[in-house]
């Protein structure tokens, strides 16, 4: 495989793209299958990848949400603060120089933190102007170790919107780990970098391979190799299994809003993690895609059966056995009689977030480009163990209060935590569907609610992180300013938060103290 290298540009926005706002007013396909295997195996294979991702999680964030499932709740990390001051350096370990826009959410795993970002810090001198990047800093000091470096697309801003850089996640497995670059490839990378002094891997073409430069390992051009079209940037974070990784293609609309180009081409691929070989590809949502697909994967055991969930871009949502890509069942998030519109003045929505698994629902919200502003929106309780087209009748509940919405949910002791783009985060019963209580962020927010040790975290595109006592009635616990837009979910590993405003990653730990004007 071969590495390559529609609006007002004022307000930079797009599928992951930002401006500054002001406080609201509060008020009123095709697929080939592998050989079978059996159930039992299937199960047993699947519990052992559930417990290690369990023991993981006691030491690392690894992905997108911590495990496959997708679920924002970390029930191991203790004594992570409730308060910090990023002025005074109070319960802040250290602090480091991210790009100009920074939407990659923190990874950490093995000693590393990863994120995504854009090339502004131009941290590698023979890498100049605007590029794609995933800086790697130590967990321990937050020095920068080295970077993921990817030219622009030449398409220009219908396939890579200017200065968003790399939106995608990573996911870590062992030393390798998974992304999706701006132009739209699947890469595996080596999680040492150059810095090993090795170049591993069958992909032995890296222009920058100095010790401050990642290595990659295989990467799937998914434009060359399968035709696939991405409206304006290219944002899937990757989860995989014990033996594929799964994205979904970001295959979409046209500069005109209209056109499909590759309707035919896939919108979910399941890949072989040593080869990165397709094993399967499902083009399901075809010439139903509305605008783009920016959504995430999610995977979990529902009904006894493994599922892979994947959120199409016509606002279904596709599950199908991981291992072979067979159709398991779907269901439209959009309730009928609504309508698509350019610029998002309908009522129909495609899917930005990501599913989250539960025991054997699946929980989802749907919203579009915030570009489109806000509009009508759904939060669905999905029951995942019937089949088929299950859109009349495997509906729990639904919650028509929210608005469109680019968060996905955290569920934790009988509370579902939500918020949608207007910056109303709720707590909600997932039962029920009904809302517990709710707070007024007075802001729009991009990120996702984190529950951690007691208490639930949210950002918003002010820069102001709120931090509520978890449970059923609502508390603050404290309130406080980043400096700039918050565009990424607050994770915690290792006894330590880690928050991102669109130029700095934080760290924060109790009892830390360090001059905040030291910016590794």
């Amino acid at each position: 495989m071969k590495n390559t290298q529609d609006t007002n540009p004022k307000r930079q926005r797009g599928p992951g793209c930002l401006h500054t706002s002001s406080k609201r007013q509060r008020g009123p396909g095709r697929h080939s299958g592998t050989h079978a295997i059996s159930f039992q195996r299937i199960a047993f294979t699947w519990t052992v990848l559930l417990l290690a991702a369990a023991v993981l999680r006691a030491d690392d964030w690894t992905m997108w949400g911590g495990t496959p499932q997708r679920n924002m709740v970390n029930t191991v990390e203790k004594n992570i603060p409730a308060r910090w001051d990023v002025e005074t350096g109070e319960n802040l370990k250290w602090v480091s120089q991210l790009g100009s826009q920074t939407y990659g959410n923190p990874i950490i795993a093995r000693g590393k933190v990863l994120v995504g970002t854009n090339n502004e810090a131009e941290r590698q001198p023979k890498a100049k102007d605007d590029k794609g990047v995933i800086m790697c800093f130590a967990e321990n000091d937050g020095n920068f170790l080295w970077q993921m470096t990817h030219d622009k697309l030449g398409a220009g801003r219908v396939n890579d919107w200017p200065q968003q850089g790399i939106c995608s996640s990573p996911a870590v497995d062992g030393d390798r780990f998974y992304y999706v670059s701006n132009r739209c490839q699947l890469v595996c990378a080596d999680l040492e970098g150059f810095r090993d002094g090795e170049n591993d891997g069958p992909y032995q073409d890296e222009k920058l391979n100095s010790p401050i430069d990642g290595d990659i390992v295989w990467v799937l051009d998914m434009i060359e190799e399968l035709g696939v079209f991405p409206h304006n940037l290219a944002t899937s974070s990757p989860v995989f299994d014990e033996k594929h990784v799964y994205v979904v293609t970001s295959n979409g609309v046209d500069e005109g809003h209209i056109v499909i180009p590759a309707p035919d081409a896939p919108s979910f691929i399941a890949v072989d993690k040593k080869t990165g070989e397709v094993v399967w590809d499902r083009g399901d949502p075809g010439e139903h895609i509305l605008h783009g697909q920016w959504s995430s994967p999610a995977m979990g055991v529902m009904g006894g059966a493994r599922q892979i969930l994947f959120p199409g871009g016509d606002g279904r949502i596709y599950a199908f056995d991981p291992e072979t890509g067979k159709p398991l069942w779907s269901f439209q998030c959009n309730p009928e009689g609504m309508v698509w519109k350019l610029g998002g003045f309908g009522t129909r929505n495609n899917i930005i977030a990501t599913p989250v698994i539960h025991q054997d629902r699946v929980y989802i919200s749907v919203g579009q480009d915030p570009e489109h502003g806000e509009g009508p929106g759904h939060l669905w309780a999905i029951d995942a163990t019937k089949r088929g087209d299950v859109t009349k009748t495997a509906a729990i509940w639904h919650n028509d209060e929210v608005i469109r919405s680019l968060s996905t949910v955290a569920v934790h002791d009988g509370v579902l935590y939500h918020c949608d783009l207007r910056g109303i985060f709720r707590a909600i019963d997932p039962d029920t569907g009904k809302t517990l209580w709710n707070h007024d962020l007075l802001s729009a927010v991009w990120s996702s609610p984190y529950y951690v040790d007691g208490k639930v975290y949210m950002g918003d595109e002010d820069g102001d992180i709120v931090v509520f006592q978890a449970g059923r009635e609502k508390k603050i616990l404290y309130e406080t300013n980043l400096g700039n837009s918050a565009y990424t979910t607050p994770v915690a590993a290792n006894g330590v938060l880690y928050l991102t405003r669109r130029d700095r990653l934080y760290a924060i730990q109790q009892g830390a103290k360090c001059d905040p004007k030291k910016v590794n």
